[in-house]
């Protein structure tokens, strides 16, 4: 006998939200791509703008509280459905790497361009995806 999910609407509901925030957060990147900007909203080519450290240090922290209280309530969902504690200690260890990366090698290096800024993108767009997939497939009683 299965035992009932916990917040089997929330947690259905999870997926395709944090599809379209990965979507939303993608879309932004591709943008700033073709206008060559890498951290400010504005139009200007990255060539004629100077590093700005306050300026990075303010997006790796709130690129931090964008995406790390998504996936810890993701998490918890899926903990309270009976996910297993492997795969949340798994997930959760990438995200903090993924997070660091994406912050420390990434925004924080020359040119807001480092290495660690697609790793830790893509790798934390993974893990919100993953864990979303996993609560709705809990939810539903598997």
């Amino acid at each position: 006998m299965s035992a009932a999910a916990l917040l089997p609407i929330t947690s259905t509901f999870a997926l395709p939200l944090s599809i379209y925030h990965i979507f939303l957060q993608v879309r932004v990147s591709f943008k700033r791509i073709a206008s060559r900007t890498s951290l400010e909203a504005s139009s200007k080519p990255q060539s004629e703008k100077n590093d700005d450290p306050l300026l990075a240090a303010f997006r790796a922290q709130s690129n931090f509280t964008e995406n790390v209280p998504l996936a810890l309530i993701l998490a918890g969902a899926v903990e309270l459905n009976g996910g297993s504690k492997t795969v949340l200690t798994a997930a959760l260890s990438a995200l903090v790497v993924f997070r660091i990366a994406h912050a420390e090698y990434g925004l924080m290096a020359k040119g807001y361009g480092g290495k660690g800024r697609p790793i830790g993108f893509f790798g934390t767009a993974g893990v919100i995806v993953g864990l979303a997939a996993y609560g709705a497939w809990l939810a539903r009683g598997n």
